[in-house]
């Protein structure tokens, strides 16, 4: 007896030890899983952590402010050599060397690391000549043109050959100035020349005087295509000029322009008003001109006025401390003046502008010796720098807008160094109305490149947020609908026999590419809907009106025949009513369109109603990425209404309600948080798709709510552009400050969501 209660004893505590030991294990995995789990979200919340961080990194330099600090301060000796006032200065390219002429006709070139004259030499003029007016030109190489005031103007060439990286180490440059054209003067005038403007586009130079009585004279140069320049690219090239003198005369103009198409030339008079000549007029020696008083209107006196790069708008400075940008056009027989913004420099006189030749930047220098530097694109103030020395005399900035030299009245050199690199950049630029060149009204831009070497970069983000939003509410108009109401009866009044067939058949569509539902809206869809586009619509009227119609008349069937259909299994029948409907729609839409509208609806659409119709649009934008987002909310909705417990439902039908009224006031609203989350993370997957939008839309950056128009979205216009851009330029950080707006757009909707969510389970939560 003893030894069969040691043997129950021994067997019981063997189960027990193996208890134990499946119970330790089942633990020990527990703790496995837990701990796989937490690293798994830790890493995905260091990740995206670890993104953000990356992606303010990136971004952040767009909005660091731009810097002036003083580098050197110099006098260039023999200081008898600068005989008079500098009336030009002008840096090279790499900011080694300046070129200064001076009133009395003499050049000194002077090299900015040794601060000392390197070369000096005069004009081949008389020696009572005098520089009175002079202009700098910034096309193809350094020319300026000089005018004296014997009425003699030349042009004159600052070149800088650059030798190769010797073994020293360091960049040798040959500096020189040269007369490409000559040395003797282009043209001669009879009195001493006021006002001079020079630019170089393509094969042309343009040069155009203006006497000091108001006389006008103007020389075209063209370039001559010689087999001499093709055997020798090295040589000079050659041009054939052509100098008119004008009929049309300007009183006191000291100031004078050229605009970038070479089509008018504009002179600002002594009374303020700006008056416009064609240049084609001139050659013909016609007087014709157009005037404006805008800015003889204006409240201050004029003194300084340069063009900005580009040669589309007028930079104004008065004795007020502002400086106006204006925009101009001549037609219709009059001269049009915009002022398209004003920056107020200080609230005392400025006396001297000076633009960049990139950039669309411009510096001023006030009565006290302070220099501002504007952007006009981000309309606002890049910097500031109180300069060094007494009296200003001259002032130029580096072509690459990174150096400042200025000469005051003692002969003191000071070079400033200008940190900016992202002028352009700022909260306005990038998402308010910006007023840019050749535009009629201020408006949400987006381009990031042009065809010239000189443009106003566009960066307007409101065009690709717009867009973005516009193509995640045309999908979700047509998938969320679709979506759930496939899910409530699916998950509630689907036999389950068909349900465990078309579940898992809806949730395969969400396995197709993107690229590939992309492919197919671009090359197959967009083309069917334009030929059958009065078909589509008939459609999408019909459809729901027909299984509507279908619907009611189930229910005066014969109830044998009803009864003769499992429940549950009536969604099958609707299957050839789609097919038949879809049919008929699409056959008597062209003899309807052909009826109603002449045969071609899309002609109608623009001339009835003003709606242009592009191939690639908003709507079939809709079409496929709601086939692309209906899987996602389907799939959770459905989850969500179908773990609803029995129970309640059944308790619900016990007390006598219907199925409707079980539905509506049971079902849903238990269901209520698993169905917003399924619709907030199909609108998260509407605003990040990429491929489907990049190849179904146009991908034009325009705000319009026209369906039939097409749009550019962030994630979009990330793929399209990122191969294009600079490292580190402006355009590239662009991109990535618009991805960081998306991310914060997903993350800011999905906190919301999930808030939202919480508090719809705690209110329908079954404690």
């Amino acid at each position: 007896m003893s030894k069969a209660n040691n043997s129950a004893l021994t067997a019981a505590e063997r189960l027990r030890k193996q208890a134990i030991g499946r119970r330790k294990f089942r633990e020990t995995l527990d703790c496995a899983a837990t701990a796989t789990i937490s690293l798994g979200g830790i890493g995905i919340l260091a990740t995206l952590v670890m993104l953000l961080a990356y992606l303010i990194y990136v971004v952040r330099p767009l909005f660091v402010p731009a810097e002036i600090s003083p580098v050197a301060t110099f006098s260039a000796a023999p200081s008898q050599a600068m005989r008079s006032s500098p009336v030009l200065l002008s840096i090279d390219e790499g900011a080694e060397f300046v070129l200064r002429l001076d009133q009395s006709a003499q050049f000194s070139l002077i090299d900015l690391g040794s601060e000392s004259i390197v070369q000096t030499s005069r004009l081949p003029v008389a020696q009572s000549a005098e520089v009175s007016a002079v202009a700098l030109s910034t096309g193809e190489r350094t020319m300026m043109a000089i005018g004296l005031n014997s009425g003699e103007v030349l042009l004159v060439s600052a070149e800088y050959d650059s030798a190769a990286w010797p073994e020293a180490g360091a960049r040798e440059a040959s500096p020189r100035h040269s007369y490409s054209f000559g040395r003797l003067p282009l043209f001669t005038m009879s009195e001493s020349v006021s006002g001079l403007a020079i630019s170089q586009q393509g094969d042309e130079i343009q040069v155009v005087a203006v006497g000091a009585n108001g006389q006008i004279e103007l020389a075209t140069g063209t370039r001559q295509r010689r087999l001499t320049a093709l055997l020798n690219p090295a040589s000079a090239p050659e041009y054939e000029w052509n100098v008119a003198r004008s009929e049309a005369h300007v009183s006191g103009a000291s100031r004078v322009f050229i605009d970038g198409d070479h089509r008018h030339v504009f002179a600002l008079d002594s009374d303020d008003r700006l008056r416009a000549f064609s240049i084609r007029g001139l050659h013909e020696g016609g007087a014709e001109s157009f005037s404006s008083d805008a800015i003889a209107n204006q409240p201050g006196k004029v003194v300084d006025a340069e063009m900005l790069v580009g040669g589309r708008s007028l930079m104004i400075a008065d004795d007020l401390g502002q400086i106006g940008q204006w925009f101009f056009d001549v037609r219709s027989g009059e001269l049009l003046l915009h002022q398209a913004r004003v920056f107020l420099a200080a609230q005392v006189p400025l006396y001297q502008l000076e633009s960049e030749q990139r950039q669309k930047n411009i510096g001023v220098v006030d009565i006290n010796g302070v220099f501002s530097l504007f952007n006009t694109t981000a309309d606002r103030l890049l910097a500031e720098q109180a300069l060094i020395g007494e009296g200003i005399e001259a002032m130029t900035i580096s072509p690459r807008g990174d150096l400042l030299l200025t000469e005051s009245e003692s002969g003191q050199f000071q070079t400033y160094q200008i940190d900016s690199p992202h002028p352009e950049i700022s909260w306005s630029a990038l998402w308010k109305r910006v007023w840019y060149e050749g535009y009629p009204d201020p408006a949400y831009v987006w381009q990031s490149s042009a065809s010239g070497n000189v443009y106003e970069p566009k960066y307007s983000l409101m065009p690709l947020t717009f867009g973005t939003l516009k193509a995640a509410f045309y999908a979700m108009l047509l998938a969320a609908p679709l979506a759930v109401c496939g899910a409530i009866f699916t998950g509630y009044f689907m036999a389950p026999g068909m349900r465990r067939a078309v579940k898992p058949l809806v949730e395969l569509m969400e396995a197709l590419p993107s690229v590939v539902l992309g492919f197919l809206a671009g090359l197959w869809l967009a083309p069917f809907v334009e030929q059958n586009l009065l078909g589509v619509f008939a459609l999408v009227i019909l459809l729901p009106v027909t299984i509507l119609t279908a619907s009611v008349a189930w229910m005066f069937f014969p109830r044998q025949v009803r009864h003769g259909i499992p429940e549950g299994w009536e969604a099958a029948l609707l299957v050839p009513v789609i097919i038949l409907s879809s049919w008929f729609a699409l056959s008597v839409a062209g003899p309807f369109e052909f009826w109603l509208f002449g045969g071609d609806i899309k002609a109608w659409l623009g001339s009835e109603l003003g709606l242009a119709y592009d191939q690639r649009n908003a709507m079939i934008v809709g079409f496929a990425m709601g086939f692309a987002v209906i899987p996602t909310i389907f799939s959770i909705a459905e989850d969500a209404i179908f773990t609803v417990p029995r129970q309640l439902s059944n308790g619900s039908l016990a007390l006598g309600a219907t199925p409707w009224q079980t539905l509506s006031k049971v079902i849903l609203p238990m269901a209520s948080p698993g169905i917003f989350s399924a619709l907030m993370i199909g609108f998260g997957r509407a605003v990040g798709e990429t491929m489907i939008v990049l190849m179904a839309t146009g991908n034009t950056p325009i705000m319009d709510i026209n369906i039939f128009e097409g749009m550019r979205t962030l994630a979009a216009n990330i793929a399209v552009e990122v191969p294009e851009t600079d490292v580190n330029g402006s355009h590239y950080r662009v991109l990535f400050l618009s991805a960081l707006v998306l991310f914060a757009f997903t993350f800011l909707v999905n906190t919301v969501a999930e808030l939202v969510r919480q508090r719809l389970r705690r209110r329908y939560s079954l404690i």
